[in-house]
């Protein structure tokens, strides 16, 4: 579906240096915190910037190569885009169906309904609930096959970040060719819904792993200075100084809990994984 081989896009003061791919009936996530370049990459595989190196191909094409016809196979959300404020939903429909052939006009209102989006109410009176769900319902009903989502669920209370990810449960439940790109640094919306997780870290991907393996397979060892200078460190992937002692973040968490029984180690949830890569060091 996507694969960007070496991507270089340098500004004054950052440049990306990006490898990642995207299969058919996955659910790719890219995480990193604010700054790190996920933004970046997501423009240039759209073909809103230019791009100074490397490769993209999407559907088998460069960005500058894709059609309308291609075009439309994709759904987007970018932080920042969104509909006038001076629109009601019942005035965008007719643009929605000037602009894509394969517009759901049915699907598109009664999900409008089901996830409480007034159609007759002005998007500038919308909570930023309503308006994140309008963005994502917008972008998963002109059968598109491809959705890049760029935070779609920043700034939104739990309820209505659950029912985005509902939604696009329900959109690859649909279709099994289907795949998703997005982009978070909640990270916990990502566990329980992506196949596989990039993390990004001023520019540069710095783990890519599949979700079931960082959940169960990574792990925070918390170790006193004594039980961390007896500690067999040819797991460890990095370390960090506590007050206590030493965190460490091993991919072999079941090896430390079996041959050191007496030392806590803990699941690894994502967010232990981004601060461990981002912020320890490596022997």
């Amino acid at each position: 579906m996507l694969e960007i081989n070496s991507l270089v896009k340098n500004y004054r003061d950052f440049t990306l240096k990006c490898t990642m791919k995207v299969e058919r009936g996955c659910i790719t996530g890219l995480v990193g915190e604010n700054g790190a370049g996920k933004s970046t990459a997501f423009k240039a595989l759209l073909g809103l910037i230019a791009y100074d190196g490397g490769e993209i191909r999407l559907f088998g094409k460069s960005p500058a190569e894709l059609t309308r016809e291609d075009r439309e196979k994709i759904g987007a959300v970018m932080t920042g885009s969104g509909f006038s404020g001076y629109l009601k939903v019942k005035d965008i429909v007719p643009v929605l169906e000037a602009m894509y052939t394969g517009f759901e006009k049915e699907k598109f209102m009664n999900l409008c309904r089901k996830m409480s989006v007034p159609s007759d109410k002005f998007i500038k009176e919308f909570s930023s609930g309503m308006k994140a769900k309008l963005k994502v319902i917008t972008a998963i009903t002109h059968r598109a096959d491809f959705l890049i989502l760029d935070e779609p669920t920043v700034g939104l209370d739990v309820m209505s970040r659950e029912a985005i990810l509902n939604l696009l449960r329900e959109y690859m439940e649909e279709n099994e060719e289907r795949a998703i790109l997005i982009s978070s640094h909640i990270s916990s919306d990502l566990e329980g819904l992506c196949d596989d997780i990039y993390m990004i870290h001023e520019g540069k991907i710095i783990l890519h792993e599949d979700t079931d393996v960082l959940l169960n397979e990574y792990g925070l060892i918390k170790a006193s200075p004594e039980q961390f200078a007896g500690l067999d460190r040819k797991h460890i992937l990095r370390v960090r100084r506590e007050s206590y002692g030493y965190d460490c973040l091993t991919d072999q968490k079941r090896y430390y809990r079996e041959n050191y029984p007496d030392i806590v180690v803990e699941n690894g949830a994502l967010d232990d994984v981004i601060m461990m890569l981002t912020g320890g060091k490596e022997l």
